[in-house]
């Protein structure tokens, strides 16, 4: 038996404590590439790898939801070559592996601005969504021209018309219905967030959901993140006492 299949089974035993939903900050792209004397895109190319790992691996051992942070709206403030570079290599990668998500089961959904994407990359994305509506396996979302005050702030305007239109009244807003506005309504706040390259920040990613997720913060650099690097995060999540603000059992 391999170490990684060692480090499965040892998450599988403990199957009631998978976390359901893991987001991702995949950082450190640019930085692979520069060790290696590339451009940056060589290193988003890599990453793309990083990413059908993890897919994978996520699947394997009954993680429900997987939120990638892909796109920000920050982003747009790269070089014009490099912006346009991840888009097609966005919609390249998304059309090469539609068939796989589809005959995993995998259902694609995207959250953020997209409407604001290059129309012709939209498209392949809204095709792919499209096509894995129905896939009852890994619920897998793309965070895309996204940032965490740009959704709060959409979320605020929303419930803002509906108190003005009359179907809400100001006593109606909570931590539960403002949740309901969010992007991410239909799927559970992130159990595990991780983020790659050793930064100590969240860098604007669902800053209301992750208010009670546990952080996982790792030196490795994207494109060598891979499934025995998610499996050590996860088996590092099954140890931990998520208390919500509770006294500790051992207290």
């Amino acid at each position: 038996m391999t170490d990684i299949e060692e480090l499965k089974d040892r998450i599988l035993s403990k199957s009631d404590s998978v976390p359901k939903h893991i987001a991702i900050i995949m950082d450190g792209n640019g930085r692979w590439a520069a060790k290696l004397n590339k451009p940056r895109t060589f290193g988003h190319e890599e990453g793309v790898m990083a990413v059908k790992d993890v897919v994978k691996a996520a699947s394997e051992v009954g993680v429900k939801y997987l939120t990638l942070y892909t796109f920000s709206v920050e982003n747009w403030k790269r070089p014009k070559d490099e912006v346009s570079a991840l888009m097609s290599l966005l919609a390249r990668t998304t059309l090469r592996e539609l068939d796989e998500l589809i005959k995993n089961d995998v259902k694609l959904r995207t959250i953020g601005h997209i409407h604001s994407l290059p129309a012709v990359r939209r498209k392949v994305l809204e095709t792919a969504v499209e096509k894995t509506r129905n896939n009852k396996g890994l619920i897998l979302t793309l965070a895309l021209n996204y940032g965490g005050r740009t959704e709060i702030l959409d979320a605020v305007k929303a419930i803002a018309n509906s108190v003005r239109s009359g179907f809400l009244e100001l006593n109606d807003i909570n931590d539960e219905l403002f949740s309901e506005f969010l992007y991410t309504s239909d799927i559970p706040d992130p159990d595990l967030l991780i983020r790659t390259s050793g930064e100590m920040r969240i860098s604007n990613f669902l800053l209301w959901q992750t208010s009670y997720t546990e952080l996982y913060i790792i030196d490795t650099l994207w494109p060598d993140f891979r499934r025995e690097e998610l499996f050590k995060a996860i088996i590092d999540f099954q140890k931990r006492e998520r208390r919500f603000g509770k006294v500790s059992t051992d207290e």
